[in-house]
């Protein structure tokens, strides 16, 4: 059975940082692209940001320089470490496995980023 367990959200002040942990297990291994992707209500989901095995990322404009996305191959986990976080990255935050037609999604993890 394959799961992605995100954690690591929270209430942040503006300016400040948090680091989200995705923990990957059953059938995803390295050939996965893994990738964060937020929500806003009412808004479509958007991609944050995405890493292939290699190391090789790709990031949203609006995180670029901020945000940080990494893997950890042994452990099957991937990181976002977000800094000089904004109120506009408010959303849950959704880890993604995706290998050719399949996909996997967590469950969520809220970033609420507000003084």
């Amino acid at each position: 059975q394959v799961q992605l367990v995100e954690s690591g959200g929270g209430l942040v002040q503006p300016g400040g940082s948090l680091r989200l942990s995705c923990a990957a297990s059953g059938s995803i291994d390295i050939r996965y692209t893994m990738g964060w992707y937020r929500q806003d209500p009412g808004k479509q989901r958007e991609l944050v940001a995405t890493i292939i095995s290699s190391g090789s990322t790709n990031y949203a404009d609006s995180v670029k320089g901020r945000f940080t996305i990494s893997r950890d191959n042994a452990k099957n986990t991937v990181y976002l470490q977000m800094n000089t976080l904004k109120p506009e990255d408010t959303a849950v935050y959704y880890c993604n496995a995706a290998y050719r037609l399949t996909t996997y999604w967590g469950q969520g993890t809220q970033v609420t980023v507000s003084s």
